[in-house]
This record gives C-alpha cells, structure tokens and sequence, in this order.
C-alpha cells in the first residue's frame, strides 16, 4: 500500500462488498466493477483480506497477503471466496445476507523480521513460513482473542502454518509482519 485508503475509499469498498455478496446471492451473477468508477487508491495492487461475521461471529475470511490486482477487483473476488469458499463454513445462504457484517483489511507489504519482541500485538498482522508451509493472522485476531504473544505465535504456527508450535521460536520459521487499514460496517 504505498498510500493510505481514504475513509470515502473504504465505504466504497463496503459498499462494493455489500453489492457483490448481494448481487450474487440473489441472481448468481458477479457483479464487475468498471476502473472508470473508483479512486486512484482502489486501482492499486494491495494485500487484502474480506471477513465476514454473523451476530458477531465469524463466517468467512479470505485475502491475499500481497497485491496480484487493484483493489476494486479483488474485493468482488474475496467477497465471494469469504461467503462461499472458506472451507471452514458453509456457503452462505440469502436467509442469512441480513445478519452478515462485512469487514475489510487493507494491508501493508509485509516485512520480514528476525526479532519475534518486534511484533505489537493487536497492531501487527504476522505471517510465518516454513519451506513450502505458511501461516496469517491478521491483527484484529489478537485483540478478539485476547492471547498473548506465545499463544497468537503458536496458534498461529499450528492451526495456521501446521508447523511445528515453536518454529517461531527456534528460527526454523520466517517471520513477517504488517499493518492493515481496517473499514468495518459495524
């Protein structure tokens, strides 16, 4: 993200979310956003993610750590890979379309670090990788969970990574971190 996501920028991102998990639900249709519409900003290539709660728990989440299409693109594609392709839910049904609240996470390029002590909990994103294994937490999952430091790493390597719990630890991991921009419709 070279540059930061005005608040305008970030209801429009909502509201496209809104739109597309809306448009899909009733009609199977993908709904395709036109460049000419949108801001500067929202043409840029970021990291995004698109999580999707129901009564306050989630539903969905899907993204992309790093930027492989602008902005404007993206949310169409993860808004639909959060409600219908997160194998940890069910698709979402058109019953349910009223009691979803869409969030976005707008992220940084993430930064490789060598100091575990470096990473602000509740403000940093983290991922970890092991050979051909990796792992994201994004940083609103600090601050809902309420883990500290060595249970959000360790959750993070085995739920996430299936990698060994003190990979971070031992060095046998990379580590990485970032920062998101965060538009909630709550």
């Amino acid at each position: 993200m070279s540059s930061k996501i005005s608040l305008e920028d970030g209801k429009k991102l909502l509201s496209m979310s809104r739109t597309v998990l809306g448009d899909f639900l009733k009609n199977r249709t993908k709904t395709i956003f036109s460049e000419s519409d949108v801001s500067d900003s929202l043409k840029e290539n970021c990291g995004m993610f698109v999580t999707l709660h129901k009564k306050g728990n989630l539903r969905g989440c899907i993204g992309y750590i790093e930027g492989v299409m602008p902005l404007y693109e993206a949310v169409s594609d993860l808004t639909l890979a959060s409600a219908f392709n997160d194998p940890r839910f069910p698709p979402v049904s058109i019953s349910e379309y009223q009691d979803i609240d869409i969030e976005i996470s707008v992220l940084t390029k993430p930064e490789k670090i060598s100091d575990p002590n470096l990473i602000k909990m509740g403000e940093h994103g983290v991922i970890v990788k092991k050979g051909h294994r990796q792992g994201v937490f994004l940083p609103q999952v600090a601050t809902e969970t309420g883990w500290s430091r060595d249970t959000f790493m360790n959750r993070l390597c085995i739920d996430k990574a299936g990698i060994a719990k003190d990979s971070w630890k031992d060095g046998s991991a990379e580590i990485f971190i970032f920062s998101v921009q965060l538009f909630s419709e709550k």
